[in-house]
């Protein structure tokens, strides 16, 4: 069980237990699976506007709301499923991000054909590597970089939608392309080595 009360130096915005388990567990850990990609670009887009608390907390109902966060089977959905979504309360219901899911799911797919698989698509952004940066303070984080305006810009002239580049920079910092943890953060160095 994670605790707030645990001693060790944690990022500043990991402030309760389930912040604190994505932040120990998940948050700037290297993907390399296409279906976690695609988990990343679905829940970002869904936090537009929203705390990440909030996503976090209806993680598992996003899950088996959409299909596992299989893209294939999320491009399948139609105006029937669209429908019983914006009735299920265990997900954000903005009809804009729902039917996004979809269409991003098929851009998503058009991508893995071109590139054999979006991981290889995504990484070219960072050389491959993840950008490690030397922050001292949540406060030093920014909402945008070069790289993130690279990636939004790119998957916008793919046809995906709510992949504005805070969100890019956002699923860059959640995916390891990008290690944001603050210097004196205990899992800075551990990623930092990870490479």
């Amino acid at each position: 069980m994670y605790s707030v009360a645990d001693a060790r130096v944690r990022c500043g915005w990991a402030r309760n237990e389930l912040a604190i388990r994505y932040h120990d567990e998940e948050w700037g850990v290297p993907v390399h699976d296409d279906r976690r990609w695609f988990e990343f670009l679905l829940l970002e887009g869904a936090q537009a506007g929203l705390s990440w608390d909030t996503i976090l907390r209806k993680r598992e109902n996003y899950r088996t709301a959409f299909a596992g966060f299989d893209p294939a089977r999320v491009a399948r959905f139609d105006r029937a499923k669209v429908a019983r979504l914006l009735a299920n309360d265990g997900i954000v219901r903005n009809r804009l991000k729902i039917e996004s899911a979809i269409s991003n799911a098929k851009a998503f797919i058009e991508i893995q054909r071109e590139f054999g698989a979006f991981d290889k698509f995504i990484w070219r952004f960072v050389d491959g590597r993840p950008l490690v940066n030397s922050r001292r303070s949540i406060k030093e984080l920014p909402a945008t970089t070069a790289e993130s305006d690279a990636v939004s810009k790119d998957l916008l002239k793919r046809g995906f939608r709510f992949v504005g580049s805070t969100i890019c920079y956002a699923m860059m910092q959640a995916t390891g392309m990008v290690n944001d943890h603050t210097i004196d953060c205990f899992r800075y160095g551990a990623l930092a080595r990870r490479k």
